[in-house]
């Protein structure tokens, strides 16, 4: 009998190899994530809602410091930050990368240590700094020479400050060219082909309120591949051995970013973490031997491998239109709670749940509610056929960018947030209302 049923546990198995571990099928159309039915969650709470799967969260964690046991791991606050991930955070032993004040506060009046904390971007606004001085922030990282008088001002002559510098290493990794941040000619980081680079270090090291602690680089994101964390090693250890040759810099940290891609529809490649770190901790000792330089402490910043995995976004059905040969299935949300769609092409697989159907799988369009054509939830994915307004489609993989891409475009309000764990549904962050949005309008 175990024979004759395998082929259809594996497939079910298979679909829900992008959703959290605790996600169970304990009926035909019922989905349950963390011991809480989805369907539950919509009803209590409505839709569109995030729902991020609590353990997933932790275990994702864990499994960071396991395989970078002897490497400082700090979560990306910008693929999604509230109080309670904060706080899951902290207890699994991460630090934070922080691009603003406003995440920064966010972070330490939960409670979350700021000696944990770097600050990063491109283009830091007065209050970041002086928000991130206030509070002590463990590291800012330099993006541009312009940043290093003004924050040296800003620490003043009796002060101290830990800084690293962004470099450019020059190459080209990512999932979407929006998103590949080691190139040269962009915005972000200092290059190290055109000397800006060294340049912006040398004047670092004129300031003697200034510690610099280490190099910096982030490639870009939702990368499956080794390779180029690899080449990325080599450079930055290329240019830590300059260093240490011109001024006798000898840098106790190198931060290698995050980027690590993740699958968001079965059968997708995803970056193999162990793999990941047992290749770069080999490519680091051996580059450093190459060069007579010490092994620095190696940082890394994973936020959407994290996040993502354990997010879920729910929406009700509203409408089903076929025209010509499409059929468009219109949902209570769309790029006002999830712009990728839109921005990178980013596709997903949502899945009918609160019902059982019989009826065949037929291609469709998951369309938002917003004033777009390219308001797109998913495009060409299979849904049955009898799908019906006032259906509850789940979307997996929405844990990261998500809430903190979010618009007020249409004035429809942001969603809920709601955490679910060990058969508790619990609310984290509540629905932006009418009211919030019409608070914030003082004139006339």
């Amino acid at each position: 009998m175990t024979t004759i049923h395998e082929p259809a546990v594996t497939a079910r198995a298979d679909a829900l190899s992008v959703w959290p571990a605790s996600a169970v099928e304990s009926r035909e159309g019922e989905l349950t994530v963390g011991g809480v039915p989805l369907a539950e969650v919509a009803d209590r709470f409505g839709t569109p809602v995030y729902v991020i799967d609590e353990d997933e969260v932790r275990e994702r964690c864990r499994t960071y410091r396991h395989v970078f046991p002897d490497a400082e791991v700090l979560y990306a606050a910008k693929a999604f930050l509230c109080r309670a991930m904060v706080h899951w955070v902290a207890e699994e032993g991460l630090g934070l990368d922080v691009c603003s004040a406003g995440e920064l506060e966010l972070a330490v009046t939960t409670g979350f240590p700021p000696e944990r904390i770097v600050l990063h971007g491109n283009a830091k606004s007065p209050r970041d700094l002086e928000t991130a001085l206030r509070l002590g922030v463990g590291r800012v990282v330099i993006d541009s020479p312009s940043e290093i008088a003004r924050l040296a001002a800003a620490v003043g002559p009796d002060g101290h400050q830990k800084v690293m510098v962004r470099v450019v290493p020059g190459i080209s990794a990512g999932g979407h060219e929006k998103i590949r941040t080691g190139t040269e000619d962009q915005k972000f980081g200092l290059s190290i082909s055109d000397g800006y680079a060294q340049y912006a270090i040398a004047r670092i090291l004129d300031q003697p309120q200034l510690e610099l602690t280490g190099l910096h680089c982030h490639l870009g994101s939702q990368i499956t591949g080794i390779k180029p964390y690899l080449a990325a090693v080599r450079r930055m250890v290329g240019l830590m051995a300059r260093l240490h040759e011109q001024h006798g810099l000898a840098l106790p940290e190198l931060d290698l970013g995050g980027g690590h891609g993740i699958a968001y529809r079965p059968g997708e490649p995803a970056l193999d973490l162990t793999t990941l770190a047992r290749k770069v901790r080999a490519e680091l000792a051996e580059a450093c031997a190459a060069a007579g330089i010490a092994v620095p402490r190696l940082l890394i910043e994973p936020g959407r491998a994290i996040a993502g995995p354990a997010g879920i976004a729910l929406y009700h059905v509203l409408a089903v239109k076929r025209t010509g040969t499409h059929t468009y299935v219109a949902v209570d949300g769309g790029m006002s709670d999830n712009p990728r769609p839109a921005l990178y092409g980013v596709r997903y697989a949502p899945r009918l749940v609160g019902r059982h159907s019989t009826a065949a799988p037929v291609p469709v369009t998951v369309v938002g509610r917003h004033c777009e054509a390219g308001d797109i939830v998913a495009a060409d994915v299979e849904l049955p056929e009898d799908i019906r307004p006032g259906d509850l489609l789940a979307v997996p993989v929405a844990g990261a960018y998500h809430l903190s891409m979010a618009s007020g475009y249409n004035l429809v309000g942001r969603p809920p947030v709601v955490a679910v764990d060990d058969g508790q549904a619990r609310l984290l962050i509540r629905r932006e209302s009418l009211d919030d949005i019409r608070s914030r309008d003082v004139g006339l």
